[in-house]
C-alpha cells in the first residue's frame, strides 16, 4: 500500500479547521465505543487517525533511515550534526508512536513507502555537496509534510492520546524544519560563492587582471 498524498490533499489537510477539545466529540465515527457521551473510548481510532499513524510511521521510519546514512555519507559537518538529531529525536518519537498504533490495534508499515525508497537510491548514488544538498532538501520537504499532517490529526483525529501525542511533537517537528531550512540555506550559499568541484577559480577571484582579449568581451 503506497502511504503518499498528493498536493492537493497536503493543502486541504492544512486548511481543515483544528478543534479545541482533544477527543474530537463532534467527529465521532458511528458506532465508536464511549467512555461517557460523546466521549470516544481510549484507544478508539477513526480514519483520520489510522492514515495519520500510517503516514507518520512510514516518514519517521524514512527520518531514521536517511539519518543513519547521512552521518557516514554527508561532507558537512552541520549537515553530519542534523542527521544524528533526527536519528536520536526520530526514534523517541517512532517508539511512541507505535505503542500507540498497538494500543489501538493498528497495523503500521514496516518498509520505506515508494517515495522513500526512490529518495534513498539517489542519495546513495550521490557523494560531497550533491548529496548534502539532495539530504537537506528532502528533509525540509518532508518536515513541512510532517507539520501537515500533525496539524490533521490535532484537528480531525478521535483517538485523544494521539491527539496529544501530535500536539507534543509538532513543535519538534517545526523546530526540525527551521533547522532543515537554516542549513540547507547556508549550503546553497557556500555552492554559490565556491567553484564547482573540479572547476578553476575565476581569475579575478586570484587576482589576476583580464587580458586585452578578455577586456573587449
Amino acid at each position: 500500500m503506497r502511504f503518499t498524498l498528493t498536493i492537493a490533499t497536503w493543502t486541504l489537510a492544512l486548511a481543515l479547521p483544528a478543534v479545541a477539545q482533544i477527543g474530537n466529540p463532534a467527529g465521532v465515527t458511528p458506532g465508536t465505543p464511549q467512555a461517557a457521551p460523546g466521549v470516544p473510548a481510549p484507544h478508539t481510532t477513526n480514519v483520520q487517525d489510522r492514515l495519520f499513524m500510517r503516514l507518520m510511521a512510514a516518514g519517521g521510519a524514512a527520518e531514521v533511515d536517511f539519518g543513519r546514512l547521512a552521518q557516514g555519507k554527508a561532507q558537512s559537518r552541520a549537515v553530519k550534526d542534523f542527521a544524528g538529531r533526527m536519528v536520536q529525536d526520530h526514534s523517541e518519537s517512532n517508539q511512541q508512536l507505535q505503542q500507540l498504533a498497538s494500543q489501538a490495534n493498528v497495523p503500521l508499515p514496516r518498509d520505506l513507502d515508494p517515495d522513500h525508497k526512490n529518495m534513498r537510491a539517489e542519495l546513495e548514488s550521490a557523494a560531497g555537496r550533491p548529496f548534502d544538498l539532495a539530504y537537506m532538501q528532502g528533509q525540509v520537504i518532508d518536515h513541512q509534510k510532517a507539520t501537515i499532517l500533525l496539524q490533521y490529526v490535532i484537528g480531525q483525529g478521535q483517538d485523544a492520546e494521539l491527539q496529544r501525542f501530535a500536539a507534543a511533537t509538532l513543535p519538534v517537528v517545526l523546530a526540525h524544519l527551521e533547522m532543515a531550512k537554516a542549513v540547507l540555506a547556508e549550503l546553497s550559499v557556500q555552492a554559490f560563492q565556491e567553484p564547482a568541484q573540479g572547476g578553476t577559480t575565476p581569475a579575478r577571484q586570484r587576482g589576476e587582471q583580464p587580458s586585452p582579449a578578455q577586456r573587449k568581451k
